[in-house]
């Protein structure tokens, strides 16, 4: 090979090594929050990021309010952009699978698969892996408890939904969310329901005025000392 190819293929390498990588979100440390001494509540957003998380997200951010997206790997491919958003400003990111099936219907495999694909999903969309796992539908079974503590996470559920899937009606949104809050409480909505955002204004104003701290789901379990495959809160009948 000779000495100008050998020169030209180094200043090559040289170059591809100081091309910079596209920059991953940067969760900011997040001030210290003790639910012992504020009346905590944390909403949860499933089986996005949908087309709506935007104006949800800045909503959040206009109140100075946090939240944990349960994700879809699926949707995470299509829309990296806002889960980057979502770490950048403090939000709790979960696994939901990836095309959302029952995983108390399916083999081991497409369980562990369903995980491993919304994980890789996500570290590449935000550089940040989820830590806790809520099965799709919230349908959990002694398999799916032993599969997520392979991958290190308990699996979080909800103490109350908002029914926003199915009423899809901003008044009725708010007042059933209001409703069931409570201290500690885990609330369920979606953000593809875009009544859902519409109303988050306002419930995120209802809620503060009623002395909420808007927090992330790992906020609220912080004391209960949750282990790789726990389930809570715990369905009735669950024995583990």
């Amino acid at each position: 090979m000779s000495r100008q190819i050998t020169s030209l293929l180094a200043i090559a390498a040289v170059a591809v090594a100081l091309t910079p990588t596209p920059a991953l979100a940067q969760a900011p440390k997040k001030p210290e929050v003790d639910c012992e001494q504020v009346k905590c509540i944390a909403l949860t957003f499933d089986d996005g990021p949908g087309k709506h998380a935007g104006k949800l997200l800045d909503t959040l951010k206009k109140y100075d309010a946090k939240a944990t997206f349960f994700l879809e790997g699926q949707y995470v491919n299509s829309r990296p952009a806002y889960v980057k958003r979502m770490v950048q400003e403090g939000h709790e990111l979960g696994n939901h699978s990836y095309k959302h099936p029952d995983f108390t219907k399916v083999d081991p495999w497409v369980i562990k698969s369903e995980i491993q694909r919304t994980q890789d999903a996500v570290k590449k969309a935000a550089g940040v892996e989820p830590k806790l796992l809520r099965p799709p539908y919230g349908l959990a079974d002694l398999q799916v408890s032993d599969i997520a503590a392979e991958f290190g996470m308990p699996i979080i559920l909800w103490t109350a939904g908002s029914n926003d899937w199915n009423t899809k009606n901003v008044e009725a949104i708010k007042k059933k969310t209001l409703e069931v809050a409570e201290r500690d409480g885990i609330i369920l909505m979606h953000d593809w329901v875009e009544q859902t955002v519409q109303a988050m204004p306002s419930i995120v104003k209802s809620l503060q005025a009623k002395g909420y701290t808007l927090v992330t789901v790992s906020d609220i379990i912080k004391r209960q000392e949750l282990q790789p495959g726990d389930v809570f809160p715990l369905p009735e009948g669950w024995d583990k």
